[in-house]
């Protein structure tokens, strides 16, 4: 964002909070839904073992149910962990770092290229910068690819990272620079 000569950090944009507030909302969703059913496993388990002890009888497939809940809830509880701390330093470099605008284009299921604006396809020499989604689950994946050919804002927020945002789109996505180093 550029206001006579002087370029804005993306933190001064006033569409940046809320999508920022998009993406914690979804990692607190991820951390809070994992604990629970980590602790919802838990209690099944000494439930089961309640049961088998007072009254003699197995129950069957709650072992595998227990160990569902435990091991996919301590993998969603640090994914959304994972996401909160990746946040964190996403709002410390949104604070010097501008956004750019351009145009997304989608060249696989998590493949991007991101032209900033002018970049001129018809020049040799200019490449677009080729970006790989950081998020693998699939909703987040085809949000992204909806906004083929669309006018987006994309900041550099690490050696290789890269922070993407659209209007009209409640959250922000993460990508990492692909190909060369």
């Amino acid at each position: 964002m550029r206001q006579h000569g002087r370029v804005h950090p993306a933190a001064d944009d006033p569409r940046t909070p809320g999508a920022l507030t998009g993406y914690q909302a979804g990692a607190w969703r991820w951390l809070g839904g994992g604990v629970i059913a980590a602790v919802l496993g838990v209690l099944l388990a000494v439930a089961a073992v309640a049961i088998a002890a007072s009254s003699g009888r197995r129950l069957p497939g709650v072992g595998l149910v227990v160990v569902a809940l435990v091991v996919g809830g301590a993998v969603a509880a640090i994914a959304g962990g994972g996401a909160l701390v990746r946040l964190r330093r996403w709002r410390r470099a949104l604070e010097t770092t501008p956004w750019q605008t351009g145009t997304l284009r989608i060249a696989g299921p998590a493949v991007l290229a991101f032209e900033p604006a002018g970049y001129d396809e018809t020049d040799p020499l200019a490449e677009p910068v080729r970006l790989r989604l950081i998020s693998t689950s699939v909703w987040r994946t085809r949000a992204v690819q909806r906004l083929d050919g669309a006018t987006i804002r994309a900041a550099r927020v690490g050696d290789r990272e890269w922070l993407l945002a659209a209007d009209g789109v409640p959250t922000v996505y993460g990508a990492r620079a692909a190909g060369r180093r």
